[in-house]
């Protein structure tokens, strides 16, 4: 009886860490953009892929501004590739209205962002995590 209890809980121990958020789910701020405008990105799992929302949108002196852009999506159908990659997916940046292929790098709390459209890349920056 003990063995049986020991195995069903290392089992429900085992699920539970299956069910667990990917380790970029949370909010991330951007770095400043050409125009010197920076915001709040939460990023989620969108069924099995990762997806990110612009919810809050900072001027260059981050003061909270209004923006056509919060509510929309800016990174979607990203896909973990493991060691804290991400790929396969969209990246939309709103200062040079263009969609580009992106890559994200996870460290800790840094989330490097990069994308590429028809050859011609660009480094998105380094996020950092908000608690």
């Amino acid at each position: 009886m003990k063995t049986l209890i020991t195995a069903a809980v290392l089992g429900l121990s085992l699920a539970g860490s299956a069910w667990a958020a990917d380790p970029i789910v949370g909010n991330w701020r951007t770095i400043a953009d050409d125009n010197g405008n920076s915001g709040l990105i939460a990023v989620s799992e969108c069924g099995a892929k990762i997806c990110g929302v612009l919810v809050k949108s900072y001027d260059k002196n981050g003061k909270s501004v209004k923006s056509p852009n919060v509510g929309r999506k800016l990174i979607w159908d990203m896909v973990n590739t493991g060691g804290g990659g991400y790929g396969k997916g969209k990246v939309y940046s709103p200062d040079r209205d263009k969609t580009y292929s992106g890559k994200l790098q996870l460290a800790g709390n840094n989330l490097t962002v990069q994308g590429c459209v028809l050859g011609i890349c660009r480094n998105g920056g380094t996020w950092s995590r908000v608690k």
